[in-house]
């Protein structure tokens, strides 16, 4: 080894020796070679290195960058060797336009681009915001419903039948207005209160090719014209406190405002006067409502609330608990506690047409106080890709008064069930759905026990909604005076006067409902409904009585719909829906209905019918 060393160093050394040329490649090469390498580092010919700006090989030198001017007003950069200074700056709602991001976009008209009309920035103050929404409702609606004669004169001279000329249509034009100051506005915490405001106005006129329809009184004719204002929304809204540092919170709400009982609008859906206390906890995982509502009036016609008249003796109870991913995530259920409370026994109400909605005219014609209970269960979301809305309510308490049973002593016990469902799965820009629904119904009306189910006041959004004719149109009970066979806007068949104005009857057929629906979203702006639905009475016992008629069969029917939705800017702020539905009416409708001669009103191949023209705008 060490004999090794002497040779090995003077290798390294002639290694060394030889590799120096290769070191200074510019100062060896000519001048054009020495200015092209000078580019190539980064230099010009004859400029020192330290000065010349970096550029790519091969690229012209990039043009000297100006810094921009300074604002002499600004504030310039702290210095490390002063105390910091602290300057107010705008809220965070305006550094947008000092960044010149927003500079000359916002317009009163535009609800897109920040506007001081949408909550996007304070309208006084730091923490106070306006928030502003305007609806226009346009509806045109032509249908063939079942249509009585007059009692004291017709349309067509020298007829006398049971059933008039059925064909009837609407046109219905609402405004609505929406005010909301709002203290607080933030991503996650709830604002600190809320003063809402909703003032509404309602245009309809009505045809109809019968006199007494429109109108109780004859003389007014077939035309109805009439003009409504109302305040549908007049609430505060307080909030309490937070309980977590992830603002789960506790809330309450006094004054007229909306409440849905669950998911889909069964058992009670209305905007009514109330107060309310709300929350949540765990990260929002659990949510409550403590509801009491005093029902207010309504508008024959519009469906507003008529502050003119005083409150109804209707005492409404709600305590209801969500808890979300139960029983598996994607699931929330829900269960709930309601009670209804009337004492409106002894009121003669007649709506704004004239016609008697409390007590109904039904049976001996007299109203009953009575107070029923509900418990239930809902539940709505998704088992992996399968969707799944359900609910169950039973019913139970009593009411004072058996209308069918004729005495005065004639309490009954309420004893009645409600179940739905409606699951679905979606295939890319399609959801299959199927519908299923039974309320019982009453097969004794003459006992004790009152077992048809009856809600408090529906508005159910299930197996096509208001696409569908047998929830749409309300259908009269011929031959049981202003009393109908369902509702307008109600899938129950509870024979009840009125949904907004009369009272709940648990003394009813109750139903038996399975239908198929599709949703198709054929473009990002036009979607398809469809939906057909099979309908039977659960009983027809309370029909037959009623009518004095034996032999009523069960069948109502298949209700056969589809509805085309079309929002041009992909988005709410304009809808137009053009919808269709046909009820081919079964054996227990026809013996409802059909009678003879010229009054047979399913002669042929004759079916129920409506048509729905729906432009809602909204800003």
């Amino acid at each position: 080894m060490t004999t090794a060393r002497p040779h090995m160093r003077a290798l390294a050394l002639a290694l060394l020796l030889g590799a120096l040329p290769a070191l200074a490649p510019a100062a060896e090469a000519p001048a054009p070679r020495r200015a092209e390498l000078a580019q190539v580092q980064g230099q010009d010919d004859g400029a020192p290195a330290d000065d010349a700006p970096r550029r790519r090989p091969g690229r012209a030198p990039e043009a000297d960058r100006v810094a921009p001017a300074m604002d002499p007003n600004a504030v310039p950069p702290p210095l490390p060797t002063v105390p910091r200074e602290f300057i107010p700056l705008p809220d965070r709602w305006r550094l947008t336009d000092a960044l010149g991001i927003t500079h000359g976009r916002e317009r009163p008209y535009d609800p897109y681009n920040p506007n001081v009309l949408k909550a996007d920035r304070p309208i006084f103050g730091n923490e106070y915001f306006l928030n502003f929404e305007a609806i226009s409702d346009t509806l045109f609606e032509p249908r063939r419903v079942p249509t009585p004669t007059a009692f004291a004169t017709n349309v067509t001279p020298g007829t006398l039948n049971t059933f008039g000329r059925p064909y009837q249509s609407v046109f219905n034009q609402r405004f609505l207005a929406t005010f909301s100051l709002i203290k607080g506005n933030t991503a996650y915490k709830p604002p600190d209160f809320e003063l809402r405001l909703t003032p509404a106005f309602n245009y309809q006129s009505a045809h109809a090719e019968e006199r007494g329809v429109l109108n109780v009184n004859p003389a007014r004719g077939t035309e109805r014209d009439v003009t409504f204002g109302s305040l549908q929304e007049a609430f505060f809204d307080y909030h309490l406190r937070n309980v977590s540092d992830r603002y789960d919170f506790d809330s309450v709400r006094a004054g007229i405002q909306p409440f849905s009982s669950d998911f889909r609008g069964f058992l009670f859906q209305d905007v009514q006067l109330g107060f309310r206390l709300f929350g949540n906890r765990d990260n929002n995982r659990w949510q409550y409502n403590l509801a009491y509502f005093r029902r207010l009036e309504k508008d024959t016609n519009s469906g507003l609330n008529d502050l003119g008249q005083p409150l109804r003796r209707d005492d409404i109870f709600i305590a209801n608990l969500y808890r979300q991913d139960l029983p598996v995530v994607g699931f929330t259920s829900q269960v709930i506690f309601a009670r209804n409370s009337n004492r409106e026994a002894n009121d003669q109400h007649y709506d704004r047409n004239g016609f008697l909605v409390r007590p109904s005219i039904l049976g001996d014609q007299r109203g009953a106080n009575y107070d029923v209970n509900y418990l239930g269960y809902n539940g709505d979301g998704h088992f992996g890709r399968f969707n799944l809305t359900t609910s169950f309510y039973f019913a139970f308490g009593e009411t004072e008064h058996n209308p069918f049973l004729g005495t005065r002593s004639s309490s009954q016990d309420i004893r009645a069930f409600f179940a739905a469902a409606e699951p679905s799965i979606d295939f890319d820009w399609v959801r299959i759905r199927l519908s299923g629904l039974y309320a019982s119904g009453d097969s004794k009306p003459t006992d004790r026990t009152a077992t048809g189910f009856d809600a408090i006041r529906e508005n159910p959004i299930f197996a096509g909604a208001d696409t569908s004719y047998w929830i749409r149109q309300g259908i009269p009970l011929i031959g049981g005076g202003g009393v109908a066979l369902s509702g307008r806007n109600g899938v129950l068949p509870s024979l009840r006067s009125s949904i907004d104005e009369g009272q709940s009857n648990f003394v009813n057929p109750g139903l038996f409902l399975a239908g198929v629906g599709a949703d198709l979203d054929l473009t990002p702006e036009l979607r398809l409904s469809t939906n057909l639905n099979y309908l039977a009475f659960a009983e027809t016992a309370p029909l037959e009585l009623l009518r004095q008629q034996g032999g009523i069969r069960n069948e109502i029917g298949y209700d056969l719909s589809a509805a085309l939705s079309y929002r041009p800017l992909f988005s709410n702020n304009i809808v137009m829906r053009l919808s269709g539905a046909i009820l081919f009416p079964g054996d227990g409708l026809k013996d409802l209905y059909n009678v003879s001669g010229a009054s047979n009103l399913f002669g042929g191949d004759r079916y129920l019918y409506s048509v729905l023209a729906n432009l809602i705008l909204t800003y």
